[in-house]
């Protein structure tokens, strides 16, 4: 009975994994299509990558969306470790429970619900200052680093428990400033959260589709919102080139934060 139940759980993921990895592999191979179609393969070529790669339109989005995944990435970082060591040292349950709670909204609520409730604070924000173009970077900025910014803290909160801080002591009993043991004690034992919190937080600004399409404004364009607007018109394989693209610098942040977890786990079980 037992083996029988394995064997259809294992069927079932194999299935899962077929329904969700399979059109990825075709969108790759169509990539390398020689022609334009996109239901039959007439040859293998790179012309679709060496012409999306000569597409001033493409290679733009493609920059605007790392600068503001760079630009999320650090500022989400540095403010999730602040407000991380503030809530771990904070000795109110009750505002540690609150804030807990109002950290864990951005990862529950709907995408378009916060893109729709952003882009009305940000045009009323606007109309009071009096600026009719609001939207455009900064404000991307400031949607991105909220819904990415409970990733980090929650990654960096359990390194904290996991933390010794007779180790902190020590330092400020041997003579070391507060500002110095923190970068040279607690920073270094916190390494591997605040790494798998930054790579979260740059995989999900460098993807994110519908927040960016309420919040972003003409003179800004990220990829995936050049990418839907390619869709409107023919479908081409440069398209798919562009997603492959996408498709494999995400997957390289998802191994490195896996190896950067198991390392730090590995770290620990020699600790213990």
């Amino acid at each position: 009975m037992k083996k029988k139940t394995s064997l259809s759980s294992n069927l079932y993921m194999l299935l899962i994994f077929i329904f969700l990895y399979v059109p990825i592999v075709v969108m790759m191979a169509f990539s390398f299509n020689e022609s334009s179609s996109t239901y039959q393969m007439s040859g293998i070529s790179t012309y679709w990558w060496t012409r999306m790669f000569h597409d001033e339109a493409a290679m733009l989005a493609l920059k605007n969306t790392v600068i503001l995944a760079v630009a999320t990435t650090a500022c989400s970082t540095v403010l999730g470790i602040m407000a991380a060591v503030g809530l771990f040292h904070s000795k109110n349950r009750l505002y540690k429970r609150s804030m807990m709670t109002v950290t864990n909204i951005p990862l529950m609520n709907p995408e378009i619900v916060t893109g729709i409730s952003m882009m009305l604070l940000f045009v009323f924000a606007g109309t009071l200052v009096h600026r009719s173009q609001v939207l455009g970077f900064t404000t991307l900025l400031i949607a991105h680093i909220t819904f990415c910014l409970p990733y980090v803290i929650l990654n960096v909160l359990p390194k904290l428990r996991q933390l010794d801080m007779n180790i902190y002591e020590a330092a400020l009993d041997l003579g070391c400033k507060p500002f110095n043991a923190f970068f040279k004690v607690i920073i270094p034992e916190i390494m591997s959260g605040i790494i798998t919190g930054a790579i979260m937080s740059f995989t999900l600004s460098l993807d994110d589709f519908i927040i960016s399409y309420f919040t972003n404004g003409p003179s800004f364009q990220t990829l995936p919102i050049y990418i839907f607007s390619l869709t409107k018109k023919r479908v081409k394989p440069d398209m798919f080139a562009l997603s492959t693209l996408m498709f494999v610098v995400i997957l390289v942040l998802l191994i490195l934060m896996n190896i950067a977890q198991s390392r730090a786990e590995k770290k620990e079980a020699k600790k213990l």
